[in-house]
């Protein structure tokens, strides 16, 4: 209906709304903040600290990529990650047990990081939690390309 929406945080939180109102988008304000945090923990603190690995290894011609770039963001990620699986160490997802937004930007930009032909550390729960968003057919037909 001529509605133009760009952000892709802004448009998961939108069609989760619209959607599934009471599933995908708690109505328990509470729980909903705790997904916004996520969403947003993605945006601001997860992606900017991966960018410089992901754009170097998918992005950049092998002779042009910044080595020491590429190491630090990969530590960095590493550690910020470790806060996420300490996170998901007494749940089941984000916010909680249910599968809700919060789950949808993060475990998209996780897929890369589990893509990208580096070392990683053994992060048990957050593995555990890829998995299992890995198992949804939706997640399987959208999110599980080729990382480009």
């Amino acid at each position: 209906d001529g509605f133009v929406l760009w952000e892709s945080n802004a448009i998961v939180r939108y069609l989760c709304a619209r959607h599934s109102a009471g599933r995908l988008w708690p109505e328990d304000l509470t729980i909903r903040a705790e997904t916004d945090k996520w969403m947003d923990w993605q945006a601001t603190t997860f992606w900017p600290t991966f960018r410089p690995l992901f754009w170097n290894l998918a992005r950049t011609p092998v002779d042009q990529r910044d080595g020491n770039a590429m190491e630090e963001s990969r530590l960095r990620t590493a550690e910020i990650l470790g806060y996420v699986d300490a996170h998901l160490k007494s749940r089941s997802h984000l916010a909680g047990e249910n599968f809700t937004m919060g789950d949808i930007p993060l475990g998209c930009a996780v897929w890369r990081w589990m893509a990208l032909p580096i070392q990683r550390p053994e992060l048990s729960n957050l593995k555990r939690w890829f998995d299992t968003l890995a198992q949804r057919p939706a997640f399987q037909k959208v999110v599980m390309l080729p990382v480009t």
